[in-house]
């Protein structure tokens, strides 16, 4: 392959997206040394250790989210980063959310403001979707999900929001109160989250 010539479609072709690791590189004839070629041209980026992203590519308001995800591959998008990806409420957060199992050991990042939470047992794999953010694969709570999630995790996000959330997905027809109801009671949440469905619905 002529190194000018990496394209997006390339690098989904070896599970990569605009982020990209040496490795992905590699599985397309690309040595290390043509890597650091490309970064010296203009080509690439350098955005974290052992993280490139490829310039021809225009960023969009989920850069940082992407890189995350990129770097951390098995994490899970979750609560206030999950609420925006799916345009839920008016919470901001500058910190990307993600999940990982309860025993994992957290990862290191020093170029993004990453918040981790644990998930564990049913949590872990009920209610992940998988999408792809600026061509990166990631997996992300769907919307039904993550309402309950705010719930579970009220103390970290504030209850506000969590209410929040609850009203406009169920107002909006992003998700009915059964997959609430059903994703509450997968994550051992249903005491937490029918009471509040119930006064709505009154």
């Amino acid at each position: 392959m002529n190194k000018a010539d990496l394209t997006l479609e390339d690098l989904k072709g070896v599970g990569a997206g605009a982020f990209f690791r040496p490795s992905h590189a590699e599985a397309l004839g690309i040595s290390f040394y043509m890597l650091q070629r490309m970064v010296e041209q203009g080509l690439v980026d350098k955005v974290a250790r052992g993280l490139y992203r490829l310039n021809a590519v225009e960023p969009t308001e989920n850069y940082s989210l992407a890189a995350v995800c990129a770097l951390v591959p098995r994490a899970i998008v979750c609560l206030l980063s999950a609420l925006r990806y799916h345009d839920i409420g008016t919470r901001l957060s500058s910190e990307i959310w993600i999940a990982i199992p309860h025993k994992a050991r957290a990862p290191r990042i020093h170029e993004f403001p990453v918040k981790v939470v644990r998930f564990s047992g049913a949590s872990e794999n009920y209610g992940i979707v998988s999408v792809a953010i600026e061509g990166v694969p990631a997996r992300i709570t769907s919307p039904a999900r993550t309402v309950v999630d705010c719930f579970r995790f009220r103390r970290l996000v504030g209850k506000e929001t969590a209410l929040e959330a609850l009203r406009e997905t169920l107002r909006e027809g992003k998700v009915s109160a059964d997959e609430i109801v059903r994703a509450a009671e997968v994550c051992g949440a249903k005491a937490l989250v029918v009471p509040y469905l119930e006064g709505m619905a009154s």
